[in-house]
């Protein structure tokens, strides 16, 4: 998902943003041969998301960064673990830090997050997945964390999938149009799916043909009557109002996919340190 010149690039344009014109504090304490040793902990425990993006971070900086780590992307931490071992020129560890610690932090705080959601499903045969609520232009490195977490990958864009939703169906005039329409233009290798909000629109939908049918925001003994009805003609997706609270008592009802944006958008950075010996 995250190939080397991707992550160098979008590494490239952060360091910019941040460093600018010049680190005025480190380059006005350090000396071009000063060296430094620091390590990377962990002071809460999480899965443990971006190692390879830290690790670039520095890269960039100076080629005469090592870096050591001792845990790998998806691997359980727990507070006080000694993660990575990073030795190298103080201006380029110092000018680093932030940015370096930015990525790793929200990618192994979105993979915690995404673990809590798919180990609350337990063993049933549903999978939790992301939406497309992201932050701007760090979709893919969001993307990584909640599969390095254990989750699914909901479409990565709005060429992956055609998704009916409610503005669709009222400009369309209703669900067999517009499944009908986009199935004369769009390619065979592409999916539809439809959202729908009640068990008549889901009735529309299965007739229609739909590939995949969401049940947005509905009540778990509407969610059961919906499969009942679909009966494994299209896949099922849950979307709306899921918690850790409910996300269990979701997948009981027969879905196959539940669709959360709060394992991205409202996970919160794992705390981890970068501290010099």
């Amino acid at each position: 998902m995250l190939s080397s010149f991707y992550i160098e690039d979008h590494i490239k344009s952060a360091l910019n943003e941040d460093i600018g014109f010049g680190d005025i504090t480190t380059e006005n304490l350090t000396g071009e041969n000063d060296t430094l040793q620091a390590c990377l902990d962990s002071r809460v425990e999480g899965i443990l998301c971006g190692c390879e993006v830290f690790k670039t971070v520095y890269k960039i900086l100076s080629p005469d960064m090592e870096i050591k780590f001792y845990c790998k992307d998806g691997d359980r931490i727990k507070k006080g673990d000694k993660i990575a071992d990073i030795n190298g020129p103080a201006r380029a560890v110092l000018m680093g830090e932030r940015v370096a610690l930015n990525y790793i932090q929200r990618m192994s705080g979105i993979a915690t997050e995404t673990n809590k959601y798919q180990t609350a499903i337990g063993n049933l045969p549903v999978k939790i997945v992301d939406t497309r609520k992201t932050t701007p232009n760090f979709r893919a490195f969001e993307k990584y964390a909640v599969k390095t977490g254990g989750g699914a990958l909901h479409r990565f864009n709005l060429s992956d999938c055609a998704m009916i939703k409610d503005n669709h169906i009222k400009f369309a005039g209703s669900i067999t149009d517009a499944v009908k329409q986009l199935r004369n233009n769009i390619s065979h290798a592409h999916k539809i799916e439809v959202e729908c909000d009640t068990l008549e629109q889901v009735i529309e939908a299965v007739n229609a043909g739909a590939d995949i049918i969401m049940l947005d925001n509905m009540s778990c003994e509407m969610m059961k009557e919906a499969c009942q009805i679909i009966n494994k003609k299209a896949l099922v997706e849950a979307s709306g109002n899921v918690t850790l609270d409910t996300v269990r008592s979701i997948a009981e009802c027969g879905v196959d996919i539940i669709s959360s944006s709060a394992i991205v958008a409202k996970a919160p950075t794992l705390d981890l340190g970068l501290d010099i010996f």
